[in-house]
């Protein structure tokens, strides 16, 4: 009978002890599939990848994914807001490089100012431009300089190569798209203007990062980078 009851005891024992041992297993198998998780993610090279594309979402914190001065762009809900000025522009750019290949969609108000930015493949201090210039009222494609540390003339903005006339002002939406295929960069504006040229044969970056510029005020919406 004694015996009878140590076996018993014993089938506990071996059952808890055993039960303990695969609930183990399961929590070093979660955390070790969550790792593999956050490290494929932490080593993603680009902001978008051909899975997922990347989007401005309310939920987002813009520092995992940007550097920026919070006192310069800031996300209120569903808009980022951009603040610059003519001595000092604002300027947010991605941790990330863009894919080789990509769209980016969004909808721009320049609400203050007469210059709105978006610096495509930022390569150290020389990225591809491409902006609207209310004083001139054209959409432009450049050569692009800029040095994070320096306001001086000379050290941010560049040369215009392509442009075309566009009817610009403030407080007004537009719907923005720039798209990256096989060498050939499209901007277009509203669906209806639209420049277009070749990075190799313009002597364009080809590859980096990417970032937003303004000289007054502006607020952006539906923000999305897709890689094609």
């Amino acid at each position: 009978m004694i015996f009878g009851k140590l076996h018993k005891s014993f089938q506990l024992y071996h059952t808890i002890v055993t039960a303990k041992c695969n609930l183990k297993k399961m929590k070093i198998k979660h955390f070790t599939l969550l790792l593999f998780t956050l490290l494929i993610i932490s080593c993603s090279g680009t902001i978008a990848s051909l899975k997922k594309e990347y989007k401005i979402l309310p939920i987002s914190q813009l520092k995992p994914h940007w550097n920026f001065d919070s006192k310069e762009w800031f996300l209120d809900k569903d808009t980022l807001t951009g603040i610059g000025g003519d001595m000092h522009w604002g300027v947010i750019e991605s941790k990330k490089n863009l894919p080789k290949n990509y769209e980016i969609t969004f909808k721009a108000n320049m609400t203050k100012g007469s210059l709105f930015e978006i610096m495509l493949n930022i390569d150290k201090e020389n990225y591809i431009r491409t902006y609207l210039y209310q004083i001139e009222q054209n959409m432009v494609i450049g050569r692009g300089i800029y040095h994070k540390n320096s306001d001086e003339y000379g050290k941010r903005g560049g040369k215009s190569l392509f442009t075309k006339p566009i009817e610009l002002e403030n407080n007004k939406w537009y719907s923005v798209k720039i798209k990256v295929q096989d060498n050939q960069l499209s901007f277009s504006v509203d669906n209806k203007t639209t420049l277009e040229c070749t990075l190799e044969k313009n002597n364009l970056s080809q590859r980096g990062k990417v970032g937003l510029i303004t000289n007054g005020e502006v607020k952006i919406t539906d923000f999305i980078i897709k890689n094609l």
